[in-house]
């Protein structure tokens, strides 16, 4: 059985911000995806974990508990986000090895409930070693998704040009007018 289709207006960014996009905003009420089973089966295709990582409550808890460790180092202090992110972190492990293929990572647990929790903190780690300012929150009104911006001079400001953006577009182009 395939799980339903994404219904998020953002996928494919890292997974540590596809985590927070588990919640968006939906004509001024917030939807949340991981409120169910179901919504835990749909993220977990949509990132390729599914078949790799289990998807009972257990892991649904596990997840909810990084998404707010997420979302306090992503909106908070850094000092008081660290805890809570160390605290999914401790459950996970990156194992090195050698393989016939070279040196290998790959990631333990002691518990695979804690897979994809912990998958994601550890994404959270690597965008903030390759660029912390790039990871942002969508500049349009109302809008609570994240992104980390790849473009080429880093100015991106909205998580879609196509919805958030051209919305601000539109509502600059209408003051304009109002103002002639």
């Amino acid at each position: 059985m395939s799980a339903a289709p994404d219904p998020r207006p953002l996928t494919g960014e890292p997974l540590a911000l596809d985590l927070l996009n588990t919640r968006w905003n939906r004509e001024g009420e917030t939807q949340d995806l991981l409120d169910a089973p179901e919504g835990l089966a749909v993220w977990l295709a949509s990132n390729g974990l599914a078949g790799t990582h289990p998807a009972d409550a257990a892991a649904l808890r596990h997840l909810h508990e990084a998404r707010e460790a997420l979302t306090a180092a992503v909106h908070g202090p850094p000092g008081q986000a660290a805890p809570l992110v160390d605290a999914v972190l401790a459950n996970g492990r990156i194992r090195a090895r050698l393989t016939a293929e070279g040196p290998a990572e790959e990631p333990e647990f002691a518990d695979p409930a804690w897979g994809p929790a912990w998958l994601a903190a550890r994404n959270y780690l690597e965008l903030l070693t390759r660029a912390p300012e790039r990871i942002r929150t969508c500049a349009g009104g109302g809008c609570i998704l994240h992104f980390f911006d790849t473009s080429r001079n880093g100015t991106r400001r909205w998580c879609s040009m196509a919805a958030c953006g051209n919305r601000a577009k539109a509502s600059r182009h209408y003051a304009r007018s109002k103002e002639s």
